[in-house]
């Protein structure tokens, strides 16, 4: 399996999640248990634009001005 499998994708996940929850925590405020994924849709969407520009573009590089 790739990287480990499925143990390791939760792993990394769980990671991301705890950095996210540092993160506002270190705002003093508090993240609700769905916000996480939440976040994860808003990133994807965030890509899919970027993607989007990139391909409209004539590249296959994402830059930052895609984003």
């Amino acid at each position: 399996m790739l990287h480990g499998g499925v143990k390791w994708q939760r792993r990394k996940q769980q990671r991301r999640k705890s950095k996210v929850k540092a993160y506002v925590k270190s705002k003093k405020m508090m993240t609700s248990a769905d916000a996480v994924a939440a976040l994860s849709d808003k990133v994807y969407a965030l890509l899919d634009d970027a993607i989007a520009r990139t391909k409209a573009n004539r590249r296959s590089t994402v830059k930052p001005q895609d984003l």
